[in-house]
């Protein structure tokens, strides 16, 4: 089993003071995998930025200027939560590269799974606006990218970030070539996710949104995506599969407070896209950083992520199991069962 990371430090140049989607986010991440010695088993991908081309599959004109112009200023707040500094724009082309460069690994064979650990991250990235801490959407770049380039006509999102990916669904909320599927708190930021969001015109039943109350923890999350992905991925079959991989559900995330994963839940998530993977994609698989801001609780669930990945045990936790009873979701299941006729 191989799998490939993408990192830059051109990364960590994307910055605000006091601000949570800092750079010491990959920092950590990158000093839990070299002390456990993870690296050592994995190959580096290099990244290489996108082009206006390859975003302009996905976003409007009027973005991209939006991003250029902030690098003309030098750095804008283009709204109470996103910003850029002077190093954005080349920090933002260059992930949104990165995820196309993780998908391109995989596809050709270089590596059996990738992680592109890159920021800013993407999902709530409109095609037309920047938002909560995302510059570009680089999930859906991704996504279009291999539909494009590799003729794929049948695509996986899965976003397991706390916070609905509300970019990503509007990008593809028409299109039947990419199934988006979100576990979420709900009502949360951005507002978006409900239920009743299903996909429209040809791209109708292609949206599968699980919005969750608060304190879910890994037993509930495992039913999701046992008793609601599976199935509606043997329906679908998807030739890739592409993970919006947010970590601020883990229980103790400043930002997703009250959602109660731990490191083990998010190995049994991955073990479960990993086994989808496998089943129907030829085992294709990309995970792409999103979100986490407690930066312990993101380096160790990203690295029981990995370890899943490579067929390993997860055996180290320091941060621990959630501190209080999680809540059963069997009724909502009950009910998505029954919407998207997973029965």
């Amino acid at each position: 089993m191989k799998l490939g990371y993408v990192y830059s430090p051109i990364f960590l140049m994307h910055s605000a003071a006091g601000h949570p989607e800092a750079p010491q986010r990959l920092e950590a991440i990158l000093q839990v995998w070299q002390d456990m010695h993870l690296t050592d088993a994995l190959l580096t991908i290099e990244p290489t930025p996108a082009t206006e081309e390859r975003l302009r599959r996905v976003h409007s004109q009027k973005h991209l200027n939006t991003i250029e112009y902030g690098d003309r200023r030098g750095g804008i707040q283009i709204d109470g939560d996103t910003y850029m500094n002077q190093y954005s724009r080349d920090a933002a082309y260059l992930a949104a590269g990165a995820a196309i460069n993780a998908v391109d690994a995989v596809m050709t064979g270089i590596v059996d799974a990738s992680f592109s650990l890159a920021r800013p991250p993407g999902h709530h990235a409109t095609r037309d606006l920047a938002m909560g801490f995302c510059l570009f959407n680089n999930v859906a770049v991704a996504a279009q990218y291999a539909i494009d380039h590799y003729h794929l006509e049948r695509v996986l999102i899965v976003d397991f970030d706390v916070h609905h990916g509300n970019g990503t669904q509007d990008i593809f909320y028409a299109q039947s070539d990419v199934f988006y599927f979100s576990t979420h708190r709900y009502p949360f930021y951005p507002g978006s996710g409900h239920w009743r969001d299903v996909g429209a015109e040809t791209g109708r039943g292609y949206t599968l949104n699980v919005p969750l109350p608060h304190s879910v923890g890994n037993a509930q999350f495992a039913r999701v995506f046992d008793e609601l992905l599976y199935p509606a991925m043997k329906r679908y079959q998807p030739q890739l599969v592409l993970v919006s991989a947010g970590y601020d559900a883990h229980w103790a995330d400043p930002l997703g407070a009250l959602t109660l994963l731990d490191s083990a839940g998010y190995f049994y998530i991955t073990q479960a896209l990993h086994n989808i993977a496998r089943e129907f994609a030829q085992g294709r698989i990309v995970f792409i950083l999103e979100g986490g801001y407690n930066f312990d609780a993101l380096a160790w669930s990203s690295y029981a992520s990995a370890r899943a990945l490579l067929g390993k045990t997860n055996d180290d936790d320091p941060v621990g199991p959630p501190p209080r009873a999680a809540q059963d979701i069997t009724d909502l299941i009950a009910h998505l069962k029954n919407l998207h006729r997973l029965d």
